[in-house]
């Protein structure tokens, strides 16, 4: 890979940094071998690019935290095809279009409580009545009941949903104990879940303390425990690891990739995609006309090479290339509009700095529209002090990377939470009734391959309305120690420390 132009620059500044951090990823306790607790194997020190948006909550983003460093887990997970696969229930049978039972394995929480049908029927329950609704039941009326047995649990969906399987494995719908839900309608994840490490302590927006769990029905993992920094700070993420001071530090940012040794740094082509969201239900780019100017006035190439330095391509779609096969069942953009002179039309344009690529993107960006003819003012904040004000549409534009499989592993899901009338996550703000037609249609295909092709039917009428213009498919880049061995490099996003994690 050929080196940014500003690689000295952003050198000499990297280390510049380094004293500021020294100290700051002290161990939680047990460094090497026993551990203060007694137990086995090495502490993970681990800084996460995303501090907790919503106290933890797995039915926001923060579920992704809690997979990741393997805190949660639902009724089944993602296998590396894509494919729902045993977790928590051990297998599972659909009786007819809307009822699905599942079959448990014998597990514990992490309070001691036994894994039964209703502490699972009654998770599901939670997760279906929570406000807002989990992304991954966006449009989905769900209902469960556990047998008296305790082994059997039943799920009923209001519509056919040839998919339920594959949707449980949602980070947002893992399964929690009763402990977890004594709080009203907060969920308590500290030391209620199921997963091979238990959260024990959370310091705020700062940190946070994991534990193995050694009663996990997978075994025990290799590490003792998780020292967790919440740091949103590309460089300073990147120095952490360059000095040591961490073992894995998450989503290194492209500008500071070539201060690593090659040995330490990992890209991995993931499902994520960045793109620009434009408010279609209000200000300029209500105007289809406008949105069509503002899509022709972006060049993605020169995002892909020059901001990216070749660690992404341009943006093709909704989907990219780690969506194996979206590429050759891709269709044109249908009912586009014309694109109209701006005028010097004002806009607002929005991202977060905790993917540091986003602020360079959007000044950009940024320059390109103003070279079109629109006047843009540019905001930069941290995700979690951003997300209320982009989802009540208070910015005309909004620059975002998201995981297009994260919150279910299924394509129309995406679709449905971000583009549709009743998405939950509709920052583009988009009610089009051919939108949402036609992922009504990709939503009731029950066969495989059929349910591609709907879903890029429906991508290609989400495209056609210029609410989101495809910027860059991205590879993410993981710092990881020389001495670490294990490390997931989920190209999903949902797993980062697992069981053979160690150091």
């Amino acid at each position: 890979m050929r080196l940014s132009r500003s690689f000295r620059t952003r050198l000499l500044a990297a280390l510049a940094l380094t004293p500021l951090l020294a100290g700051c990823f002290a161990s939680g306790g047990g460094d090497t071998g026993e551990g203060a607790d007694g137990k086995s194997g090495s502490r993970l020190r681990v800084a996460l690019a995303f501090p907790p948006a919503e106290r933890l909550s797995p039915y926001g983003a923060d579920a992704t935290l809690l997979s990741r460093l393997g805190v949660t887990e639902g009724l089944t997970a993602l296998d590396a095809n894509g494919a729902a696969a045993p977790a928590l229930a051990q297998s599972w049978r659909q009786k007819d279009e809307r009822t699905w039972e599942f079959t448990l394995r014998d597990a514990q929480f992490q309070d001691g409580s036994e894994v039964t049908a209703a502490a699972v029927a009654a998770a599901l329950t939670h997760a279906a009545e929570a406000e807002p609704e989990p992304a991954a039941l966006s449009g989905v009326d769900l209902t469960a009941r556990g047998d008296r047995g305790g082994r059997t649990v039943t799920v009923r969906t209001a519509e056919p949903d040839p998919v339920l399987p594959l949707r449980l494995s949602s980070p947002s719908l893992a399964v929690f104990s009763e402990k977890a839900y004594a709080k009203g309608g907060r969920v308590d994840p500290v030391g209620t879940a199921t997963g091979p490490f238990e959260l024990t302590e959370v310091n705020g927006a700062s940190s946070a303390t994991l534990d193995r769990f050694d009663d996990y029905w997978g075994g025990r993992a290799q590490a003792s425990g998780i020292d967790a920094r919440f740091v949103a700070d590309g460089t300073a993420r990147t120095n952490a690891l360059r000095t040591g001071e961490v073992d894995i530090a998450e989503a290194v940012p492209v500008a500071q990739a070539a201060t690593l040794d090659q040995a330490t740094r990992r890209d991995t082509a993931t499902t994520r995609s960045t793109s620009l969201l434009l408010n279609s239900a209000s200000g300029p780019f209500k105007d289809p006309g406008l949105r069509a100017a503002a899509r022709a006035a972006v060049d993605t190439s020169a995002l892909a090479e020059g901001v990216y330095e070749g660690y992404a391509d341009p943006g093709a779609g909704i989907y990219g290339p780690a969506v194996t096969w979206a590429d050759g069942k891709r269709v044109k953009p249908v009912g586009r509009a014309g694109a109209d002179d701006p005028k010097g039309a004002s806009i607002s344009l929005a991202t977060y700095d905790n993917r540091p690529e986003l602020p360079e993107v959007a000044q950009v960006l940024k320059q390109q529209l103003e070279k079109a003819g629109f006047k843009v003012k540019l905001t930069v904040r941290e995700y979690s002090r951003l997300e209320s004000d982009a989802l009540e549409g208070k910015f005309d534009a909004f620059v975002l990377a998201r995981n297009t499989l994260l919150d279910t592993g299924d394509p129309v899901a995406v679709l449905a939470s971000d583009y549709t009338c009743d998405g939950d996550y509709n920052i583009a703000q988009l009610c089009d009734k051919e939108v949402d037609r036609a992922v009504a249609e990709a939503e009731r295909t029950a066969d495989p391959g059929k349910r591609q092709d709907a879903a890029m039917a429906a991508e290609a009428a989400v495209l056609g309305s210029d609410a989101v213009v495809p910027l860059v498919h991205q590879r993410i880049i993981t710092g990881v120690g020389t001495s670490v061995r294990g490390v997931v490099l989920d190209p999903y996003e949902r797993t980062l420390v697992g069981m053979g994690t160690r150091r």
